[in-house]
């Protein structure tokens, strides 16, 4: 398996990975938005994601945006995406992507890496196992709908 910093020319194997991601959260397949968000993304460099080949296959990815701690003074990332594609699951391909993330935040010298998800993912069980806790204390989210 090999892990790289995804850069432009990658948005083709991106694609199909990012669409699945949202189509496992209920959204509705949409390449040519999923593309141009992406090739947006990584145009304007605020964003970073690892993708998974196993051969010349694109088999899963990991996204992660850049925040920051207040009460810490120290910057941090914001794990949004973490996806396998289905065939490649239960193979080592989310530990490695996760242990990717957690080299940079480390290399990088930030306070660490944040996460939401869903109550009902079964990944949850696998962020724990490579050191994520679950944060106790409230999170209240705004929605900005028309």
């Amino acid at each position: 398996m090999l892990i790289i910093k995804a850069e432009i020319q990658h948005l083709n194997d991106l694609v199909p990975l990012f669409d699945g991601y949202r189509i496992f959260y209920r959204q509705i397949s949409n390449n040519d938005a999923v593309k141009a968000f992406l090739k947006e993304r990584l145009e304007k460099r605020d964003t970073i994601i690892f993708i998974a080949y196993i051969g010349d296959k694109a088999v899963g990815y990991t996204q992660l945006f850049h925040s920051f701690s207040s009460v810490a003074m120290k910057p941090i990332f914001i794990l949004n995406d973490l996806f396998v594609d289905s065939n490649y699951r239960k193979k080592g391909v989310g530990v490695a992507l996760m242990n990717k993330a957690k080299i940079l935040c480390k290399e990088l010298e930030y306070k660490g890496i944040g996460l939401q998800t869903e109550t009902t993912n079964p990944a949850q069980h696998l962020y724990e196992s490579l050191g994520w806790k679950k944060d106790s204390d409230l999170q209240y989210f705004w929605t900005n709908e028309h």
